[in-house]
């Protein structure tokens, strides 16, 4: 009698394709949250050091307009920072799931009333 032969060969349900996929998604989203994060880093030193600079500027006694131009654009910096910071916090794909187990849930609120109104009524 032959032993059986042992086969290296994917499972028929094709399984692994799909494992494959999702793990490929999943080093793509740590590789963009380490982007992220570092670009968040940047951004933290750098609005420390405009904000540094700011206090300095006004500090100064003598508000020339050349002065007053520079807090204005170390104003401007700020504010695009600040908006660099906060963007990015939440993506549209981290809300995907809470939004269709919502629409799911809700869904199936909506249909439990009507039944209940229909026997109430």
């Amino acid at each position: 009698m032959k032993p059986p032969k042992k086969s290296s060969q994917l499972p028929e349900n094709n399984q692994e394709p799909d494992f494959e996929q999702e793990l490929a998604e999943v080093e793509r989203s740590l590789l963009s949250l380490q982007e992220r994060y570092a670009q968040v880093t940047r951004d933290r030193e750098q609005q420390a050091q405009w904000q540094q600079r700011h206090q300095e500027l006004q500090q100064n006694k003598s508000q020339t307009p050349e002065i007053k131009a520079q807090l204005r654009q170390i104003k401007q910096q700020l504010e695009m920072l600040e908006l660099n910071l906060e963007s990015q916090l939440f993506s549209w794909r981290s809300l995907k799931k809470p939004f269709w187990q919502a629409v799911r849930f809700g869904g199936m609120g909506v249909i439990i009333g009507w039944i209940l109104k229909s026997y109430a009524g």
